[in-house]
């Protein structure tokens, strides 16, 4: 008896696996209806097939669903714990499909984006704003590392996109030129360089500057040694295992200057102000790109990239 039991659940479970979800459809809004009719009506399909459809379905899962009369269709009691069932699985499947559409399009998913310039100001904090406006589906995952740590993440897949200073480590991958950002002095209040509108390169032969180990330290580093070619105009330079938040802190108490780049000055920081940093050309400035994987079929990175496009073109070639 177990047996057929068993064997009979089985069969029938095995049927209700090849239901069209159409079927399940066509009751769903029959119930909502009342009606084979006006259901048929709404769905844009002839009566009869959905009489049929519906027919099948009971035959499918051995139940009678519907009571039929002159005056329309009404649920059986079984049939209502099935309708319940059936609306639940039909949202279910919309949800997923929506889901899926959004994924494909990128309005939905995660992307990934590696950085280490600042996010207090300037054009990354303007893109991630806007980017969260037009898909504010996505998850947006914001790494902060090293250069090298971002160019072996990249490689590894880990992280969709990198935002990076151009120079330095070179990433294997496809690149997008973005923005250019001025270099700065950062100095107490008070300084003596601080009375001028400008400063020039020359004009640090005297002073401690203040880096941190930490990127983008070494590429401003490495900037700063370009400009001052001879020794004789270099200042002194001291290195700190310390994050950028507390080399100004070290400059506000005296203990030197330090460079950073524009967008590091977004956040307020008591006892500092910022002067512009020049040659003899204009403002030294630092330029920024955008790093991806080749084979990175992301939609939400496409969506990104397609951002970053429009608010930052090529410029035409002339």
């Amino acid at each position: 008896m177990a047996d057929e039991q068993d064997h009979r659940y089985l069969s029938l479970r095995n049927q209700s696996a090849t239901i069209p979800l159409q079927h399940l459809r066509y009751a769903v809004v029959s119930a909502e209806y009342g009606s084979f009719r006006r259901a048929a009506e709404a769905l844009l399909t002839q009566q009869s097939t959905l009489s049929r459809c519906i027919r099948e379905l009971e035959e499918s899962i051995g139940v009678i669903v519907f009571e039929r009369s002159s005056g329309g269709v009404c649920a059986t009691s079984a049939g209502r714990d099935f309708l319940r069932t059936a609306r639940s699985i039909l949202e279910q499947m919309d949800a997923l499909v929506t889901s899926a559409k959004s994924n494909g399009r990128g309005e939905a998913g995660r992307l990934s984006v590696g950085f280490y310039t600042s996010l207090s100001a300037g054009n990354l904090r303007a893109t991630l704003v806007d980017f969260r406006q037009r898909c504010p589906q996505v998850a947006l995952g914001m790494v902060e590392r090293s250069r090298m740590r971002l160019v072996t993440a990249l490689r590894n897949g880990a992280i969709d996109v990198v935002i990076a200073t151009d120079g330095g480590h070179v990433f294997d991958s496809n690149a997008l030129p973005l923005w250019s950002e001025r270099v700065l002095v950062a100095l107490p209040e008070g300084h003596q360089l601080a009375g001028k509108k400008a400063i020039y390169w020359t004009d640090l032969r005297n002073e401690t500057v203040l880096l941190s180990h930490y990127d983008p330290g070494r590429e401003l580093e490495d900037l700063l040694l370009a400009k001052l070619i001879s020794t004789a105009d270099r200042p002194k330079i001291e290195r700190h295992d310390v994050s950028r938040g507390i080399i100004k802190t070290l400059i506000s108490i005296g203990f030197g200057v330090s460079l950073v780049a524009e967008s590091d000055i977004g956040v307020t920081f008591a006892g500092l102000t910022y002067r512009e940093v020049r040659d003899g050309t204009g403002p030294s400035q630092v330029n920024y790109s955008a790093h991806w994987r080749k084979d990175n079929d992301n939609p939400a990175l496409a969506n990104f990239l397609k951002l970053l496009g429009e608010r930052y073109p090529l410029p035409c070639a002339g």
